[in-house]
């Protein structure tokens, strides 16, 4: 038997304040996207943002559904207007936020699996990864430089071969 260990490394950062421009612009983008959310069901709204590789900022939010869980997650949302408005064009960095209407919403919250396979997915179409930045509405911020690292026993297409 042979034993192997995983590990993921992220940064952390105390607020937005302490990010760089853009990364703080992105996250405040996922932030506006909140407002977006449909979510009458679990009160859990989210918002993403992404920065493509040609320079575009685009929004996503999670909407929910009464016939559950026929709903869809804001970053696949997003993925999904990436894809069909700029086909092949990498999405370079995605901001993910939230809004919590039930509790706090001051910490980061990470892809749910769906989303980590979809991102995995996006990844490996464009050739390109896609760095994280994570936070809620307000405090911590953590930046992940690649989504696979969230999953890293990935089913990949190559695996269907």
């Amino acid at each position: 038997m042979q034993q192997h260990q995983i590990q993921v490394s992220y940064d952390e950062y105390p607020d937005t304040s302490s990010l760089n421009h853009q990364d703080a612009a992105l996250l405040e983008a996922a932030r506006e996207a909140i407002q977006l959310a449909y979510a009458p069901y679990s009160k859990f709204q989210v918002g993403a943002a992404a920065r493509l590789s040609n320079g575009i900022i685009l929004k996503g939010s999670n909407q929910e559904n009464a016939s559950f869980p026929a709903g869809i997650c804001a970053e696949r949302v997003l993925l999904s207007i990436c894809s069909s408005l700029y086909p092949g064009i990498a999405v370079i960095d995605m901001a993910i936020s939230y809004f919590n209407q039930l509790g706090t919403s001051n910490r980061p919250i990470s892809p749910c699996g769906i989303c980590r396979q979809s991102l995995s997915e996006y990844e490996t179409v464009v050739n390109h990864s896609i760095r994280l930045i994570l936070g809620g509405s307000q405090g911590k911020v953590f930046i992940i430089e690649k989504a696979t690292d969230l999953l890293p026993f990935a089913f990949t297409s190559a695996d269907m071969k």
